[in-house]
């Protein structure tokens, strides 16, 4: 089994490269803490982890707790203590040769998920629950734009955004209100043509590809990655069919728009056109 684990490994790899040597630049870029600031630093098993938001890394990042000893089991540690704890260093916290000692040395790793299903994952977290960031500061901005007759109470709360109206929010090149890592492009996040990451694991096959990981870093042997579902967790997680049942809510120009927007995540981790 970790045979055919390692060539899939290699073909991800290759896959990334070529797509990165055809379409970016050559000459290397310096890395700036910017280019670093998604990245999650676990000294003691010395791994570097670039977070993809919806692709499995509340528990990641608990993975990344116990590994560091902050933690005994992964089922021990809440949501809010994963993403407010401020318990993991990132990379852009160290000096330049903390960096590059780092990036040079250490296991570095991202996992992905199809970009469409991400998406719409996303969008029915921050969006179809309560919530007092991306209602008030997204929700405002996307229904004051794109709804015609918006009501004085949508207007006032930014609660219950269509997925038609976040989509034009998303491909408006003026958009009312910035971009946000939720829905932003892998590429942008991890920046993997500058950075050369070792592992490139995928939510569709994150329990092989996890435990895969681990096992090449050494991890304990009872360390297994967490299959819960960290938020709503009474809800079916998002899938093909879930995401094809929102975007069959688009015009076919849109739907066609959104693919170009997540073009370079498509080509470079190798998910088939939807």
């Amino acid at each position: 089994k970790w045979k055919s684990l390692y060539q899939i490994q290699g073909e991800r790899k290759r896959i990334m490269r070529e797509t990165c040597s055809k379409y970016k630049s050559n000459n290397r870029r310096i890395i700036t803490p910017y280019h670093v600031s998604r990245i999650f630093v676990e000294d003691k098993y010395r791994v570097l982890y670039c977070e993809v938001p919806k692709a499995g890394c509340s528990n990641w990042k608990r993975v990344l707790m116990v590994l560091n000893g902050l933690a005994s089991s992964t089922k021990d540690i809440q949501h809010n203590t994963v993403h407010y704890g401020n318990y993991l260093k990132r990379l852009d916290g160290f000096d330049h040769k903390g960096i590059y000692h780092r990036l040079n040395t250490y296991t570095k790793m991202l996992f992905i998920r199809e970009p469409f299903e991400k998406l719409v994952s996303a969008f029915r977290d921050k969006f179809e629950h309560p919530n007092n960031y991306y209602h008030p500061v997204f929700g405002k901005a996307i229904i004051s734009r794109y709804r015609v007759n918006a009501t004085k109470e949508a207007l006032r709360t930014g609660s219950g955004v269509k997925f038609k109206e976040f989509i034009q929010y998303l491909l408006d090149v003026h958009r009312p209100v910035g971009m946000d890592i939720h829905w932003d492009h892998v590429n942008r996040l991890c920046s993997p043509c500058l950075i050369d990451y070792d592992f490139v694991g995928k939510f569709e096959s994150m329990e092989d590809d996890a435990n895969f990981f681990l096992h090449l870093i050494g991890a304990p042997q009872n360390l297994t990655f967490p299959k819960f579902k960290d938020r709503h967790s009474n809800e079916e997680r998002t899938t093909t069919k879930i995401t094809q049942q929102y975007f069959a809510q688009l015009s076919p120009s849109q739907r066609q728009q959104s693919y170009d927007f997540y073009y370079m995540d498509y080509l470079m981790f190798n998910y088939s056109k939807p």
